[in-house]
């Protein structure tokens, strides 16, 4: 067999048994489509757990309010956070296929244990299936659906950082045709991505009220096999990328941070000879963590005649680009905390109101977080076309604004959300009162559920902004050998931030309830105060966003100059 001719392979890319991946015969489109499927499977699996999981605790699991909404949020939490983990994996070991593959396996027994728990007469009484107050779910029940439930939180740690990383690795930078395509991917997996929680929001919210639990959690586990199946078809005309030294970026970030220890009482230089080009290098922000300079220095042992090893340039520039996303990170954990709202009271607040559409037809509250995710595919068109070439003929700047400024105006969008969400509770509280049905707990309010439907669509249109644009953000501003780390890294706000919406939520239970009196979670929304919940989120995201403008302000993009 004839080597295939230089111009006709993509550099840094093989195939399934790794030789040079061939143009002709490896990825592009016809191999991104398999991988845009998968996450379509699996955000359609994710939130066919996550989406409806509130109704599901504080129903057949019969826990409080309070406790239900600290559930969710931790788990979506845990579940936004282990992609680090997963990214380190991938980019330190397995690589992404691999990462992908064993990922797959774990949703499958994820979800068929979750499953399991809700369709074995033995694990669930029957009376569990009736909402009813009267039953109390065993402790091994509980304690087998949460493993089930965070086994399937594992998975996803592993899978979403990897599927979108692994697909842009079907698409040659240096092609010119590919470039534009890679482009395109991008728009077209975030198309998918939100199609499959639209179908989710739509389906199986429906099974999952109206018919059965075990089999709304059954379908996104078959859905899930099916999605492992289609990605394993592909594996032939996959592109595998590889770094050519071989170095795990990894080792080389704490290099440079033992090596700054180490040298801590020297001075650091203040040029830096290239010896690939031999020129002197200075980078944007070389003035930020000069400490981290001190690496760049080779120095002698005072117990031995070896030196230590002086780091490169591009080491140390890596670790302060990570640094400097930091106070990025941060500034937008109030963003998370606002956006973990909307699969928890949100939803609650709309199991009170009337859902009705016609006599027989009563559509899930669960359902509404549809708009969210409709907002966002119809923003887009809208965003892309219309808003950023009228912008772009004031600034000048081909992309129209910056990451930086699209996130701040997400934040801003965030604050108003909370501000509408605050004064429509206050409206639903006024309408239970006006009807006399405050003490009844499972009185249905006689306001119309599409009252919530602008704090979605606000929401989504935020989520555009600011979701797409952390994506965008973390990954350009990431070394080239932690891409996967950039984006669990902007998956990790949405963690953290849920984690501190649990802490938040129990805090102001703890600090509102007790005495006899109703706290602003109360069990009986009727009695509660969530709009008191809303008018503060309100006030925490505008100090949120005066953080976040001064960090953004300062902020030095990661650039490389030669002087």
């Amino acid at each position: 067999m004839e080597a295939p001719l230089l111009s006709e392979t993509v550099e840094g890319a093989v195939d399934y048994k790794g030789r040079p991946a061939i143009r002709s015969e490896t990825g592009r489109w016809r191999t991104s489509v398999f991988i845009i499927g998968v996450e379509i499977a699996e955000r359609f699996s994710y939130f066919g757990i996550g989406s409806n999981l509130i109704t599901y605790l504080t129903g057949p699991l019969q826990q409080s309010t309070v406790t239900a909404a600290v559930n969710v949020n931790t788990w979506t939490g845990v579940g936004s956070i282990l992609p680090l983990f997963g990214a380190f994996v991938a980019d330190a070991y397995l690589g992404r296929y691999r990462t992908i593959f064993f990922a797959s396996l774990f949703y499958v027994l994820g979800l068929g244990l979750l499953t399991l728990s809700a369709v074995l007469p033995s694990i669930t009484p029957p009376s569990c299936y009736n909402n009813t107050t009267s039953c109390h779910p065993p402790q091994y029940q509980i304690i087998f659906f949460f493993s089930s439930l965070y086994l399937v939180a594992l998975a996803q740690g592993g899978h979403k950082p990897c599927v979108q990383a692994f697909g842009a690795d079907q698409f040659d930078e240096q092609h010119p045709e590919e470039c534009k395509s890679k482009s395109s991917f991008f728009n077209w997996w975030y198309f998918g991505m939100c199609g499959g929680i639209v179908c989710t929001n739509l389906i199986l919210t429906y099974i999952q009220d109206n018919l059965n639990w075990g089999l709304g959690f059954g379908i996104p586990c078959v859905c899930m096999i099916v999605a492992l199946a289609v990605f394993l078809f592909g594996t032939k005309t996959y592109r595998y990328s590889f770094n050519d030294d071989n170095e795990n970026p990894f080792s080389r970030i704490s290099q440079v941070i033992v090596a700054a220890l180490r040298n801590w009482r020297t001075t650091p230089p203040t040029a830096v000879v290239d010896d690939e080009g031999g020129g002197t290098l200075l980078l944007c922000g070389a003035n930020q963590f000069r400490f981290l300079d001190k690496a760049l220095v080779a120095t002698v042992s005072e117990n031995s005649e070896e030196g230590w090893v002086a780091c490169s340039i591009n080491q140390v520039e890596e670790v302060k680009a990570l640094l400097r996303l930091v106070p990025i990170w941060a500034s937008c954990l109030v963003y998370a905390i606002v956006s973990a709202q909307y699969s928890t009271f949100f939803t609650k607040q709309g199991a009170t109101m009337d859902r009705s559409i016609g006599s027989k037809f009563k559509i899930p509250a669960a359902s509404l977080q549809t708009f969210c995710n409709l907002s966002i595919v119809l923003f887009m068109p809208v965003y892309d076309r219309v808003l950023i070439p009228v912008v772009r003929a004031f600034t000048k700047k081909s992309s129209g604004i910056t990451t930086l400024q699209r996130i701040g105006i997400g934040i801003l969008f965030s604050m108003i959300t909370m501000v509408v969400a605050a004064l429509v509770e206050r409206k639903r509280l006024q309408t239970a009162i006006d009807s006399k049905i405050v003490d009844t707990l499972e009185a249905i309010v006689r306001m119309s559920v599409w009252w919530l439907v602008p704090q979605y669509i606000l929401l989504g249109i935020a989520d555009a902004f600011t979701m797409v644009g952390l994506q965008e953000f973390f990954y350009d501003q990431m070394p080239k050998g932690l891409k996967s780390v950039g984006i669990s890294l902007y998956l990790s706000i949405f963690g953290v931030g849920n984690i501190l919406s649990s802490f938040l939520v129990s805090a102001l239970d703890n600090a509102t309830g007790g005495d006899g009196h109703d706290s602003w979670f109360s069990n009986n929304l009727n009695r509660a105060h969530l709009d008191y919940f809303y008018w503060f989120l309100a006030g925490l995201s505008s100090l949120g966003l005066l953080f976040y403008l001064y960090f953004a302000k300062s902020y030095v993009y990661n650039r490389r100059y030669v002087v």
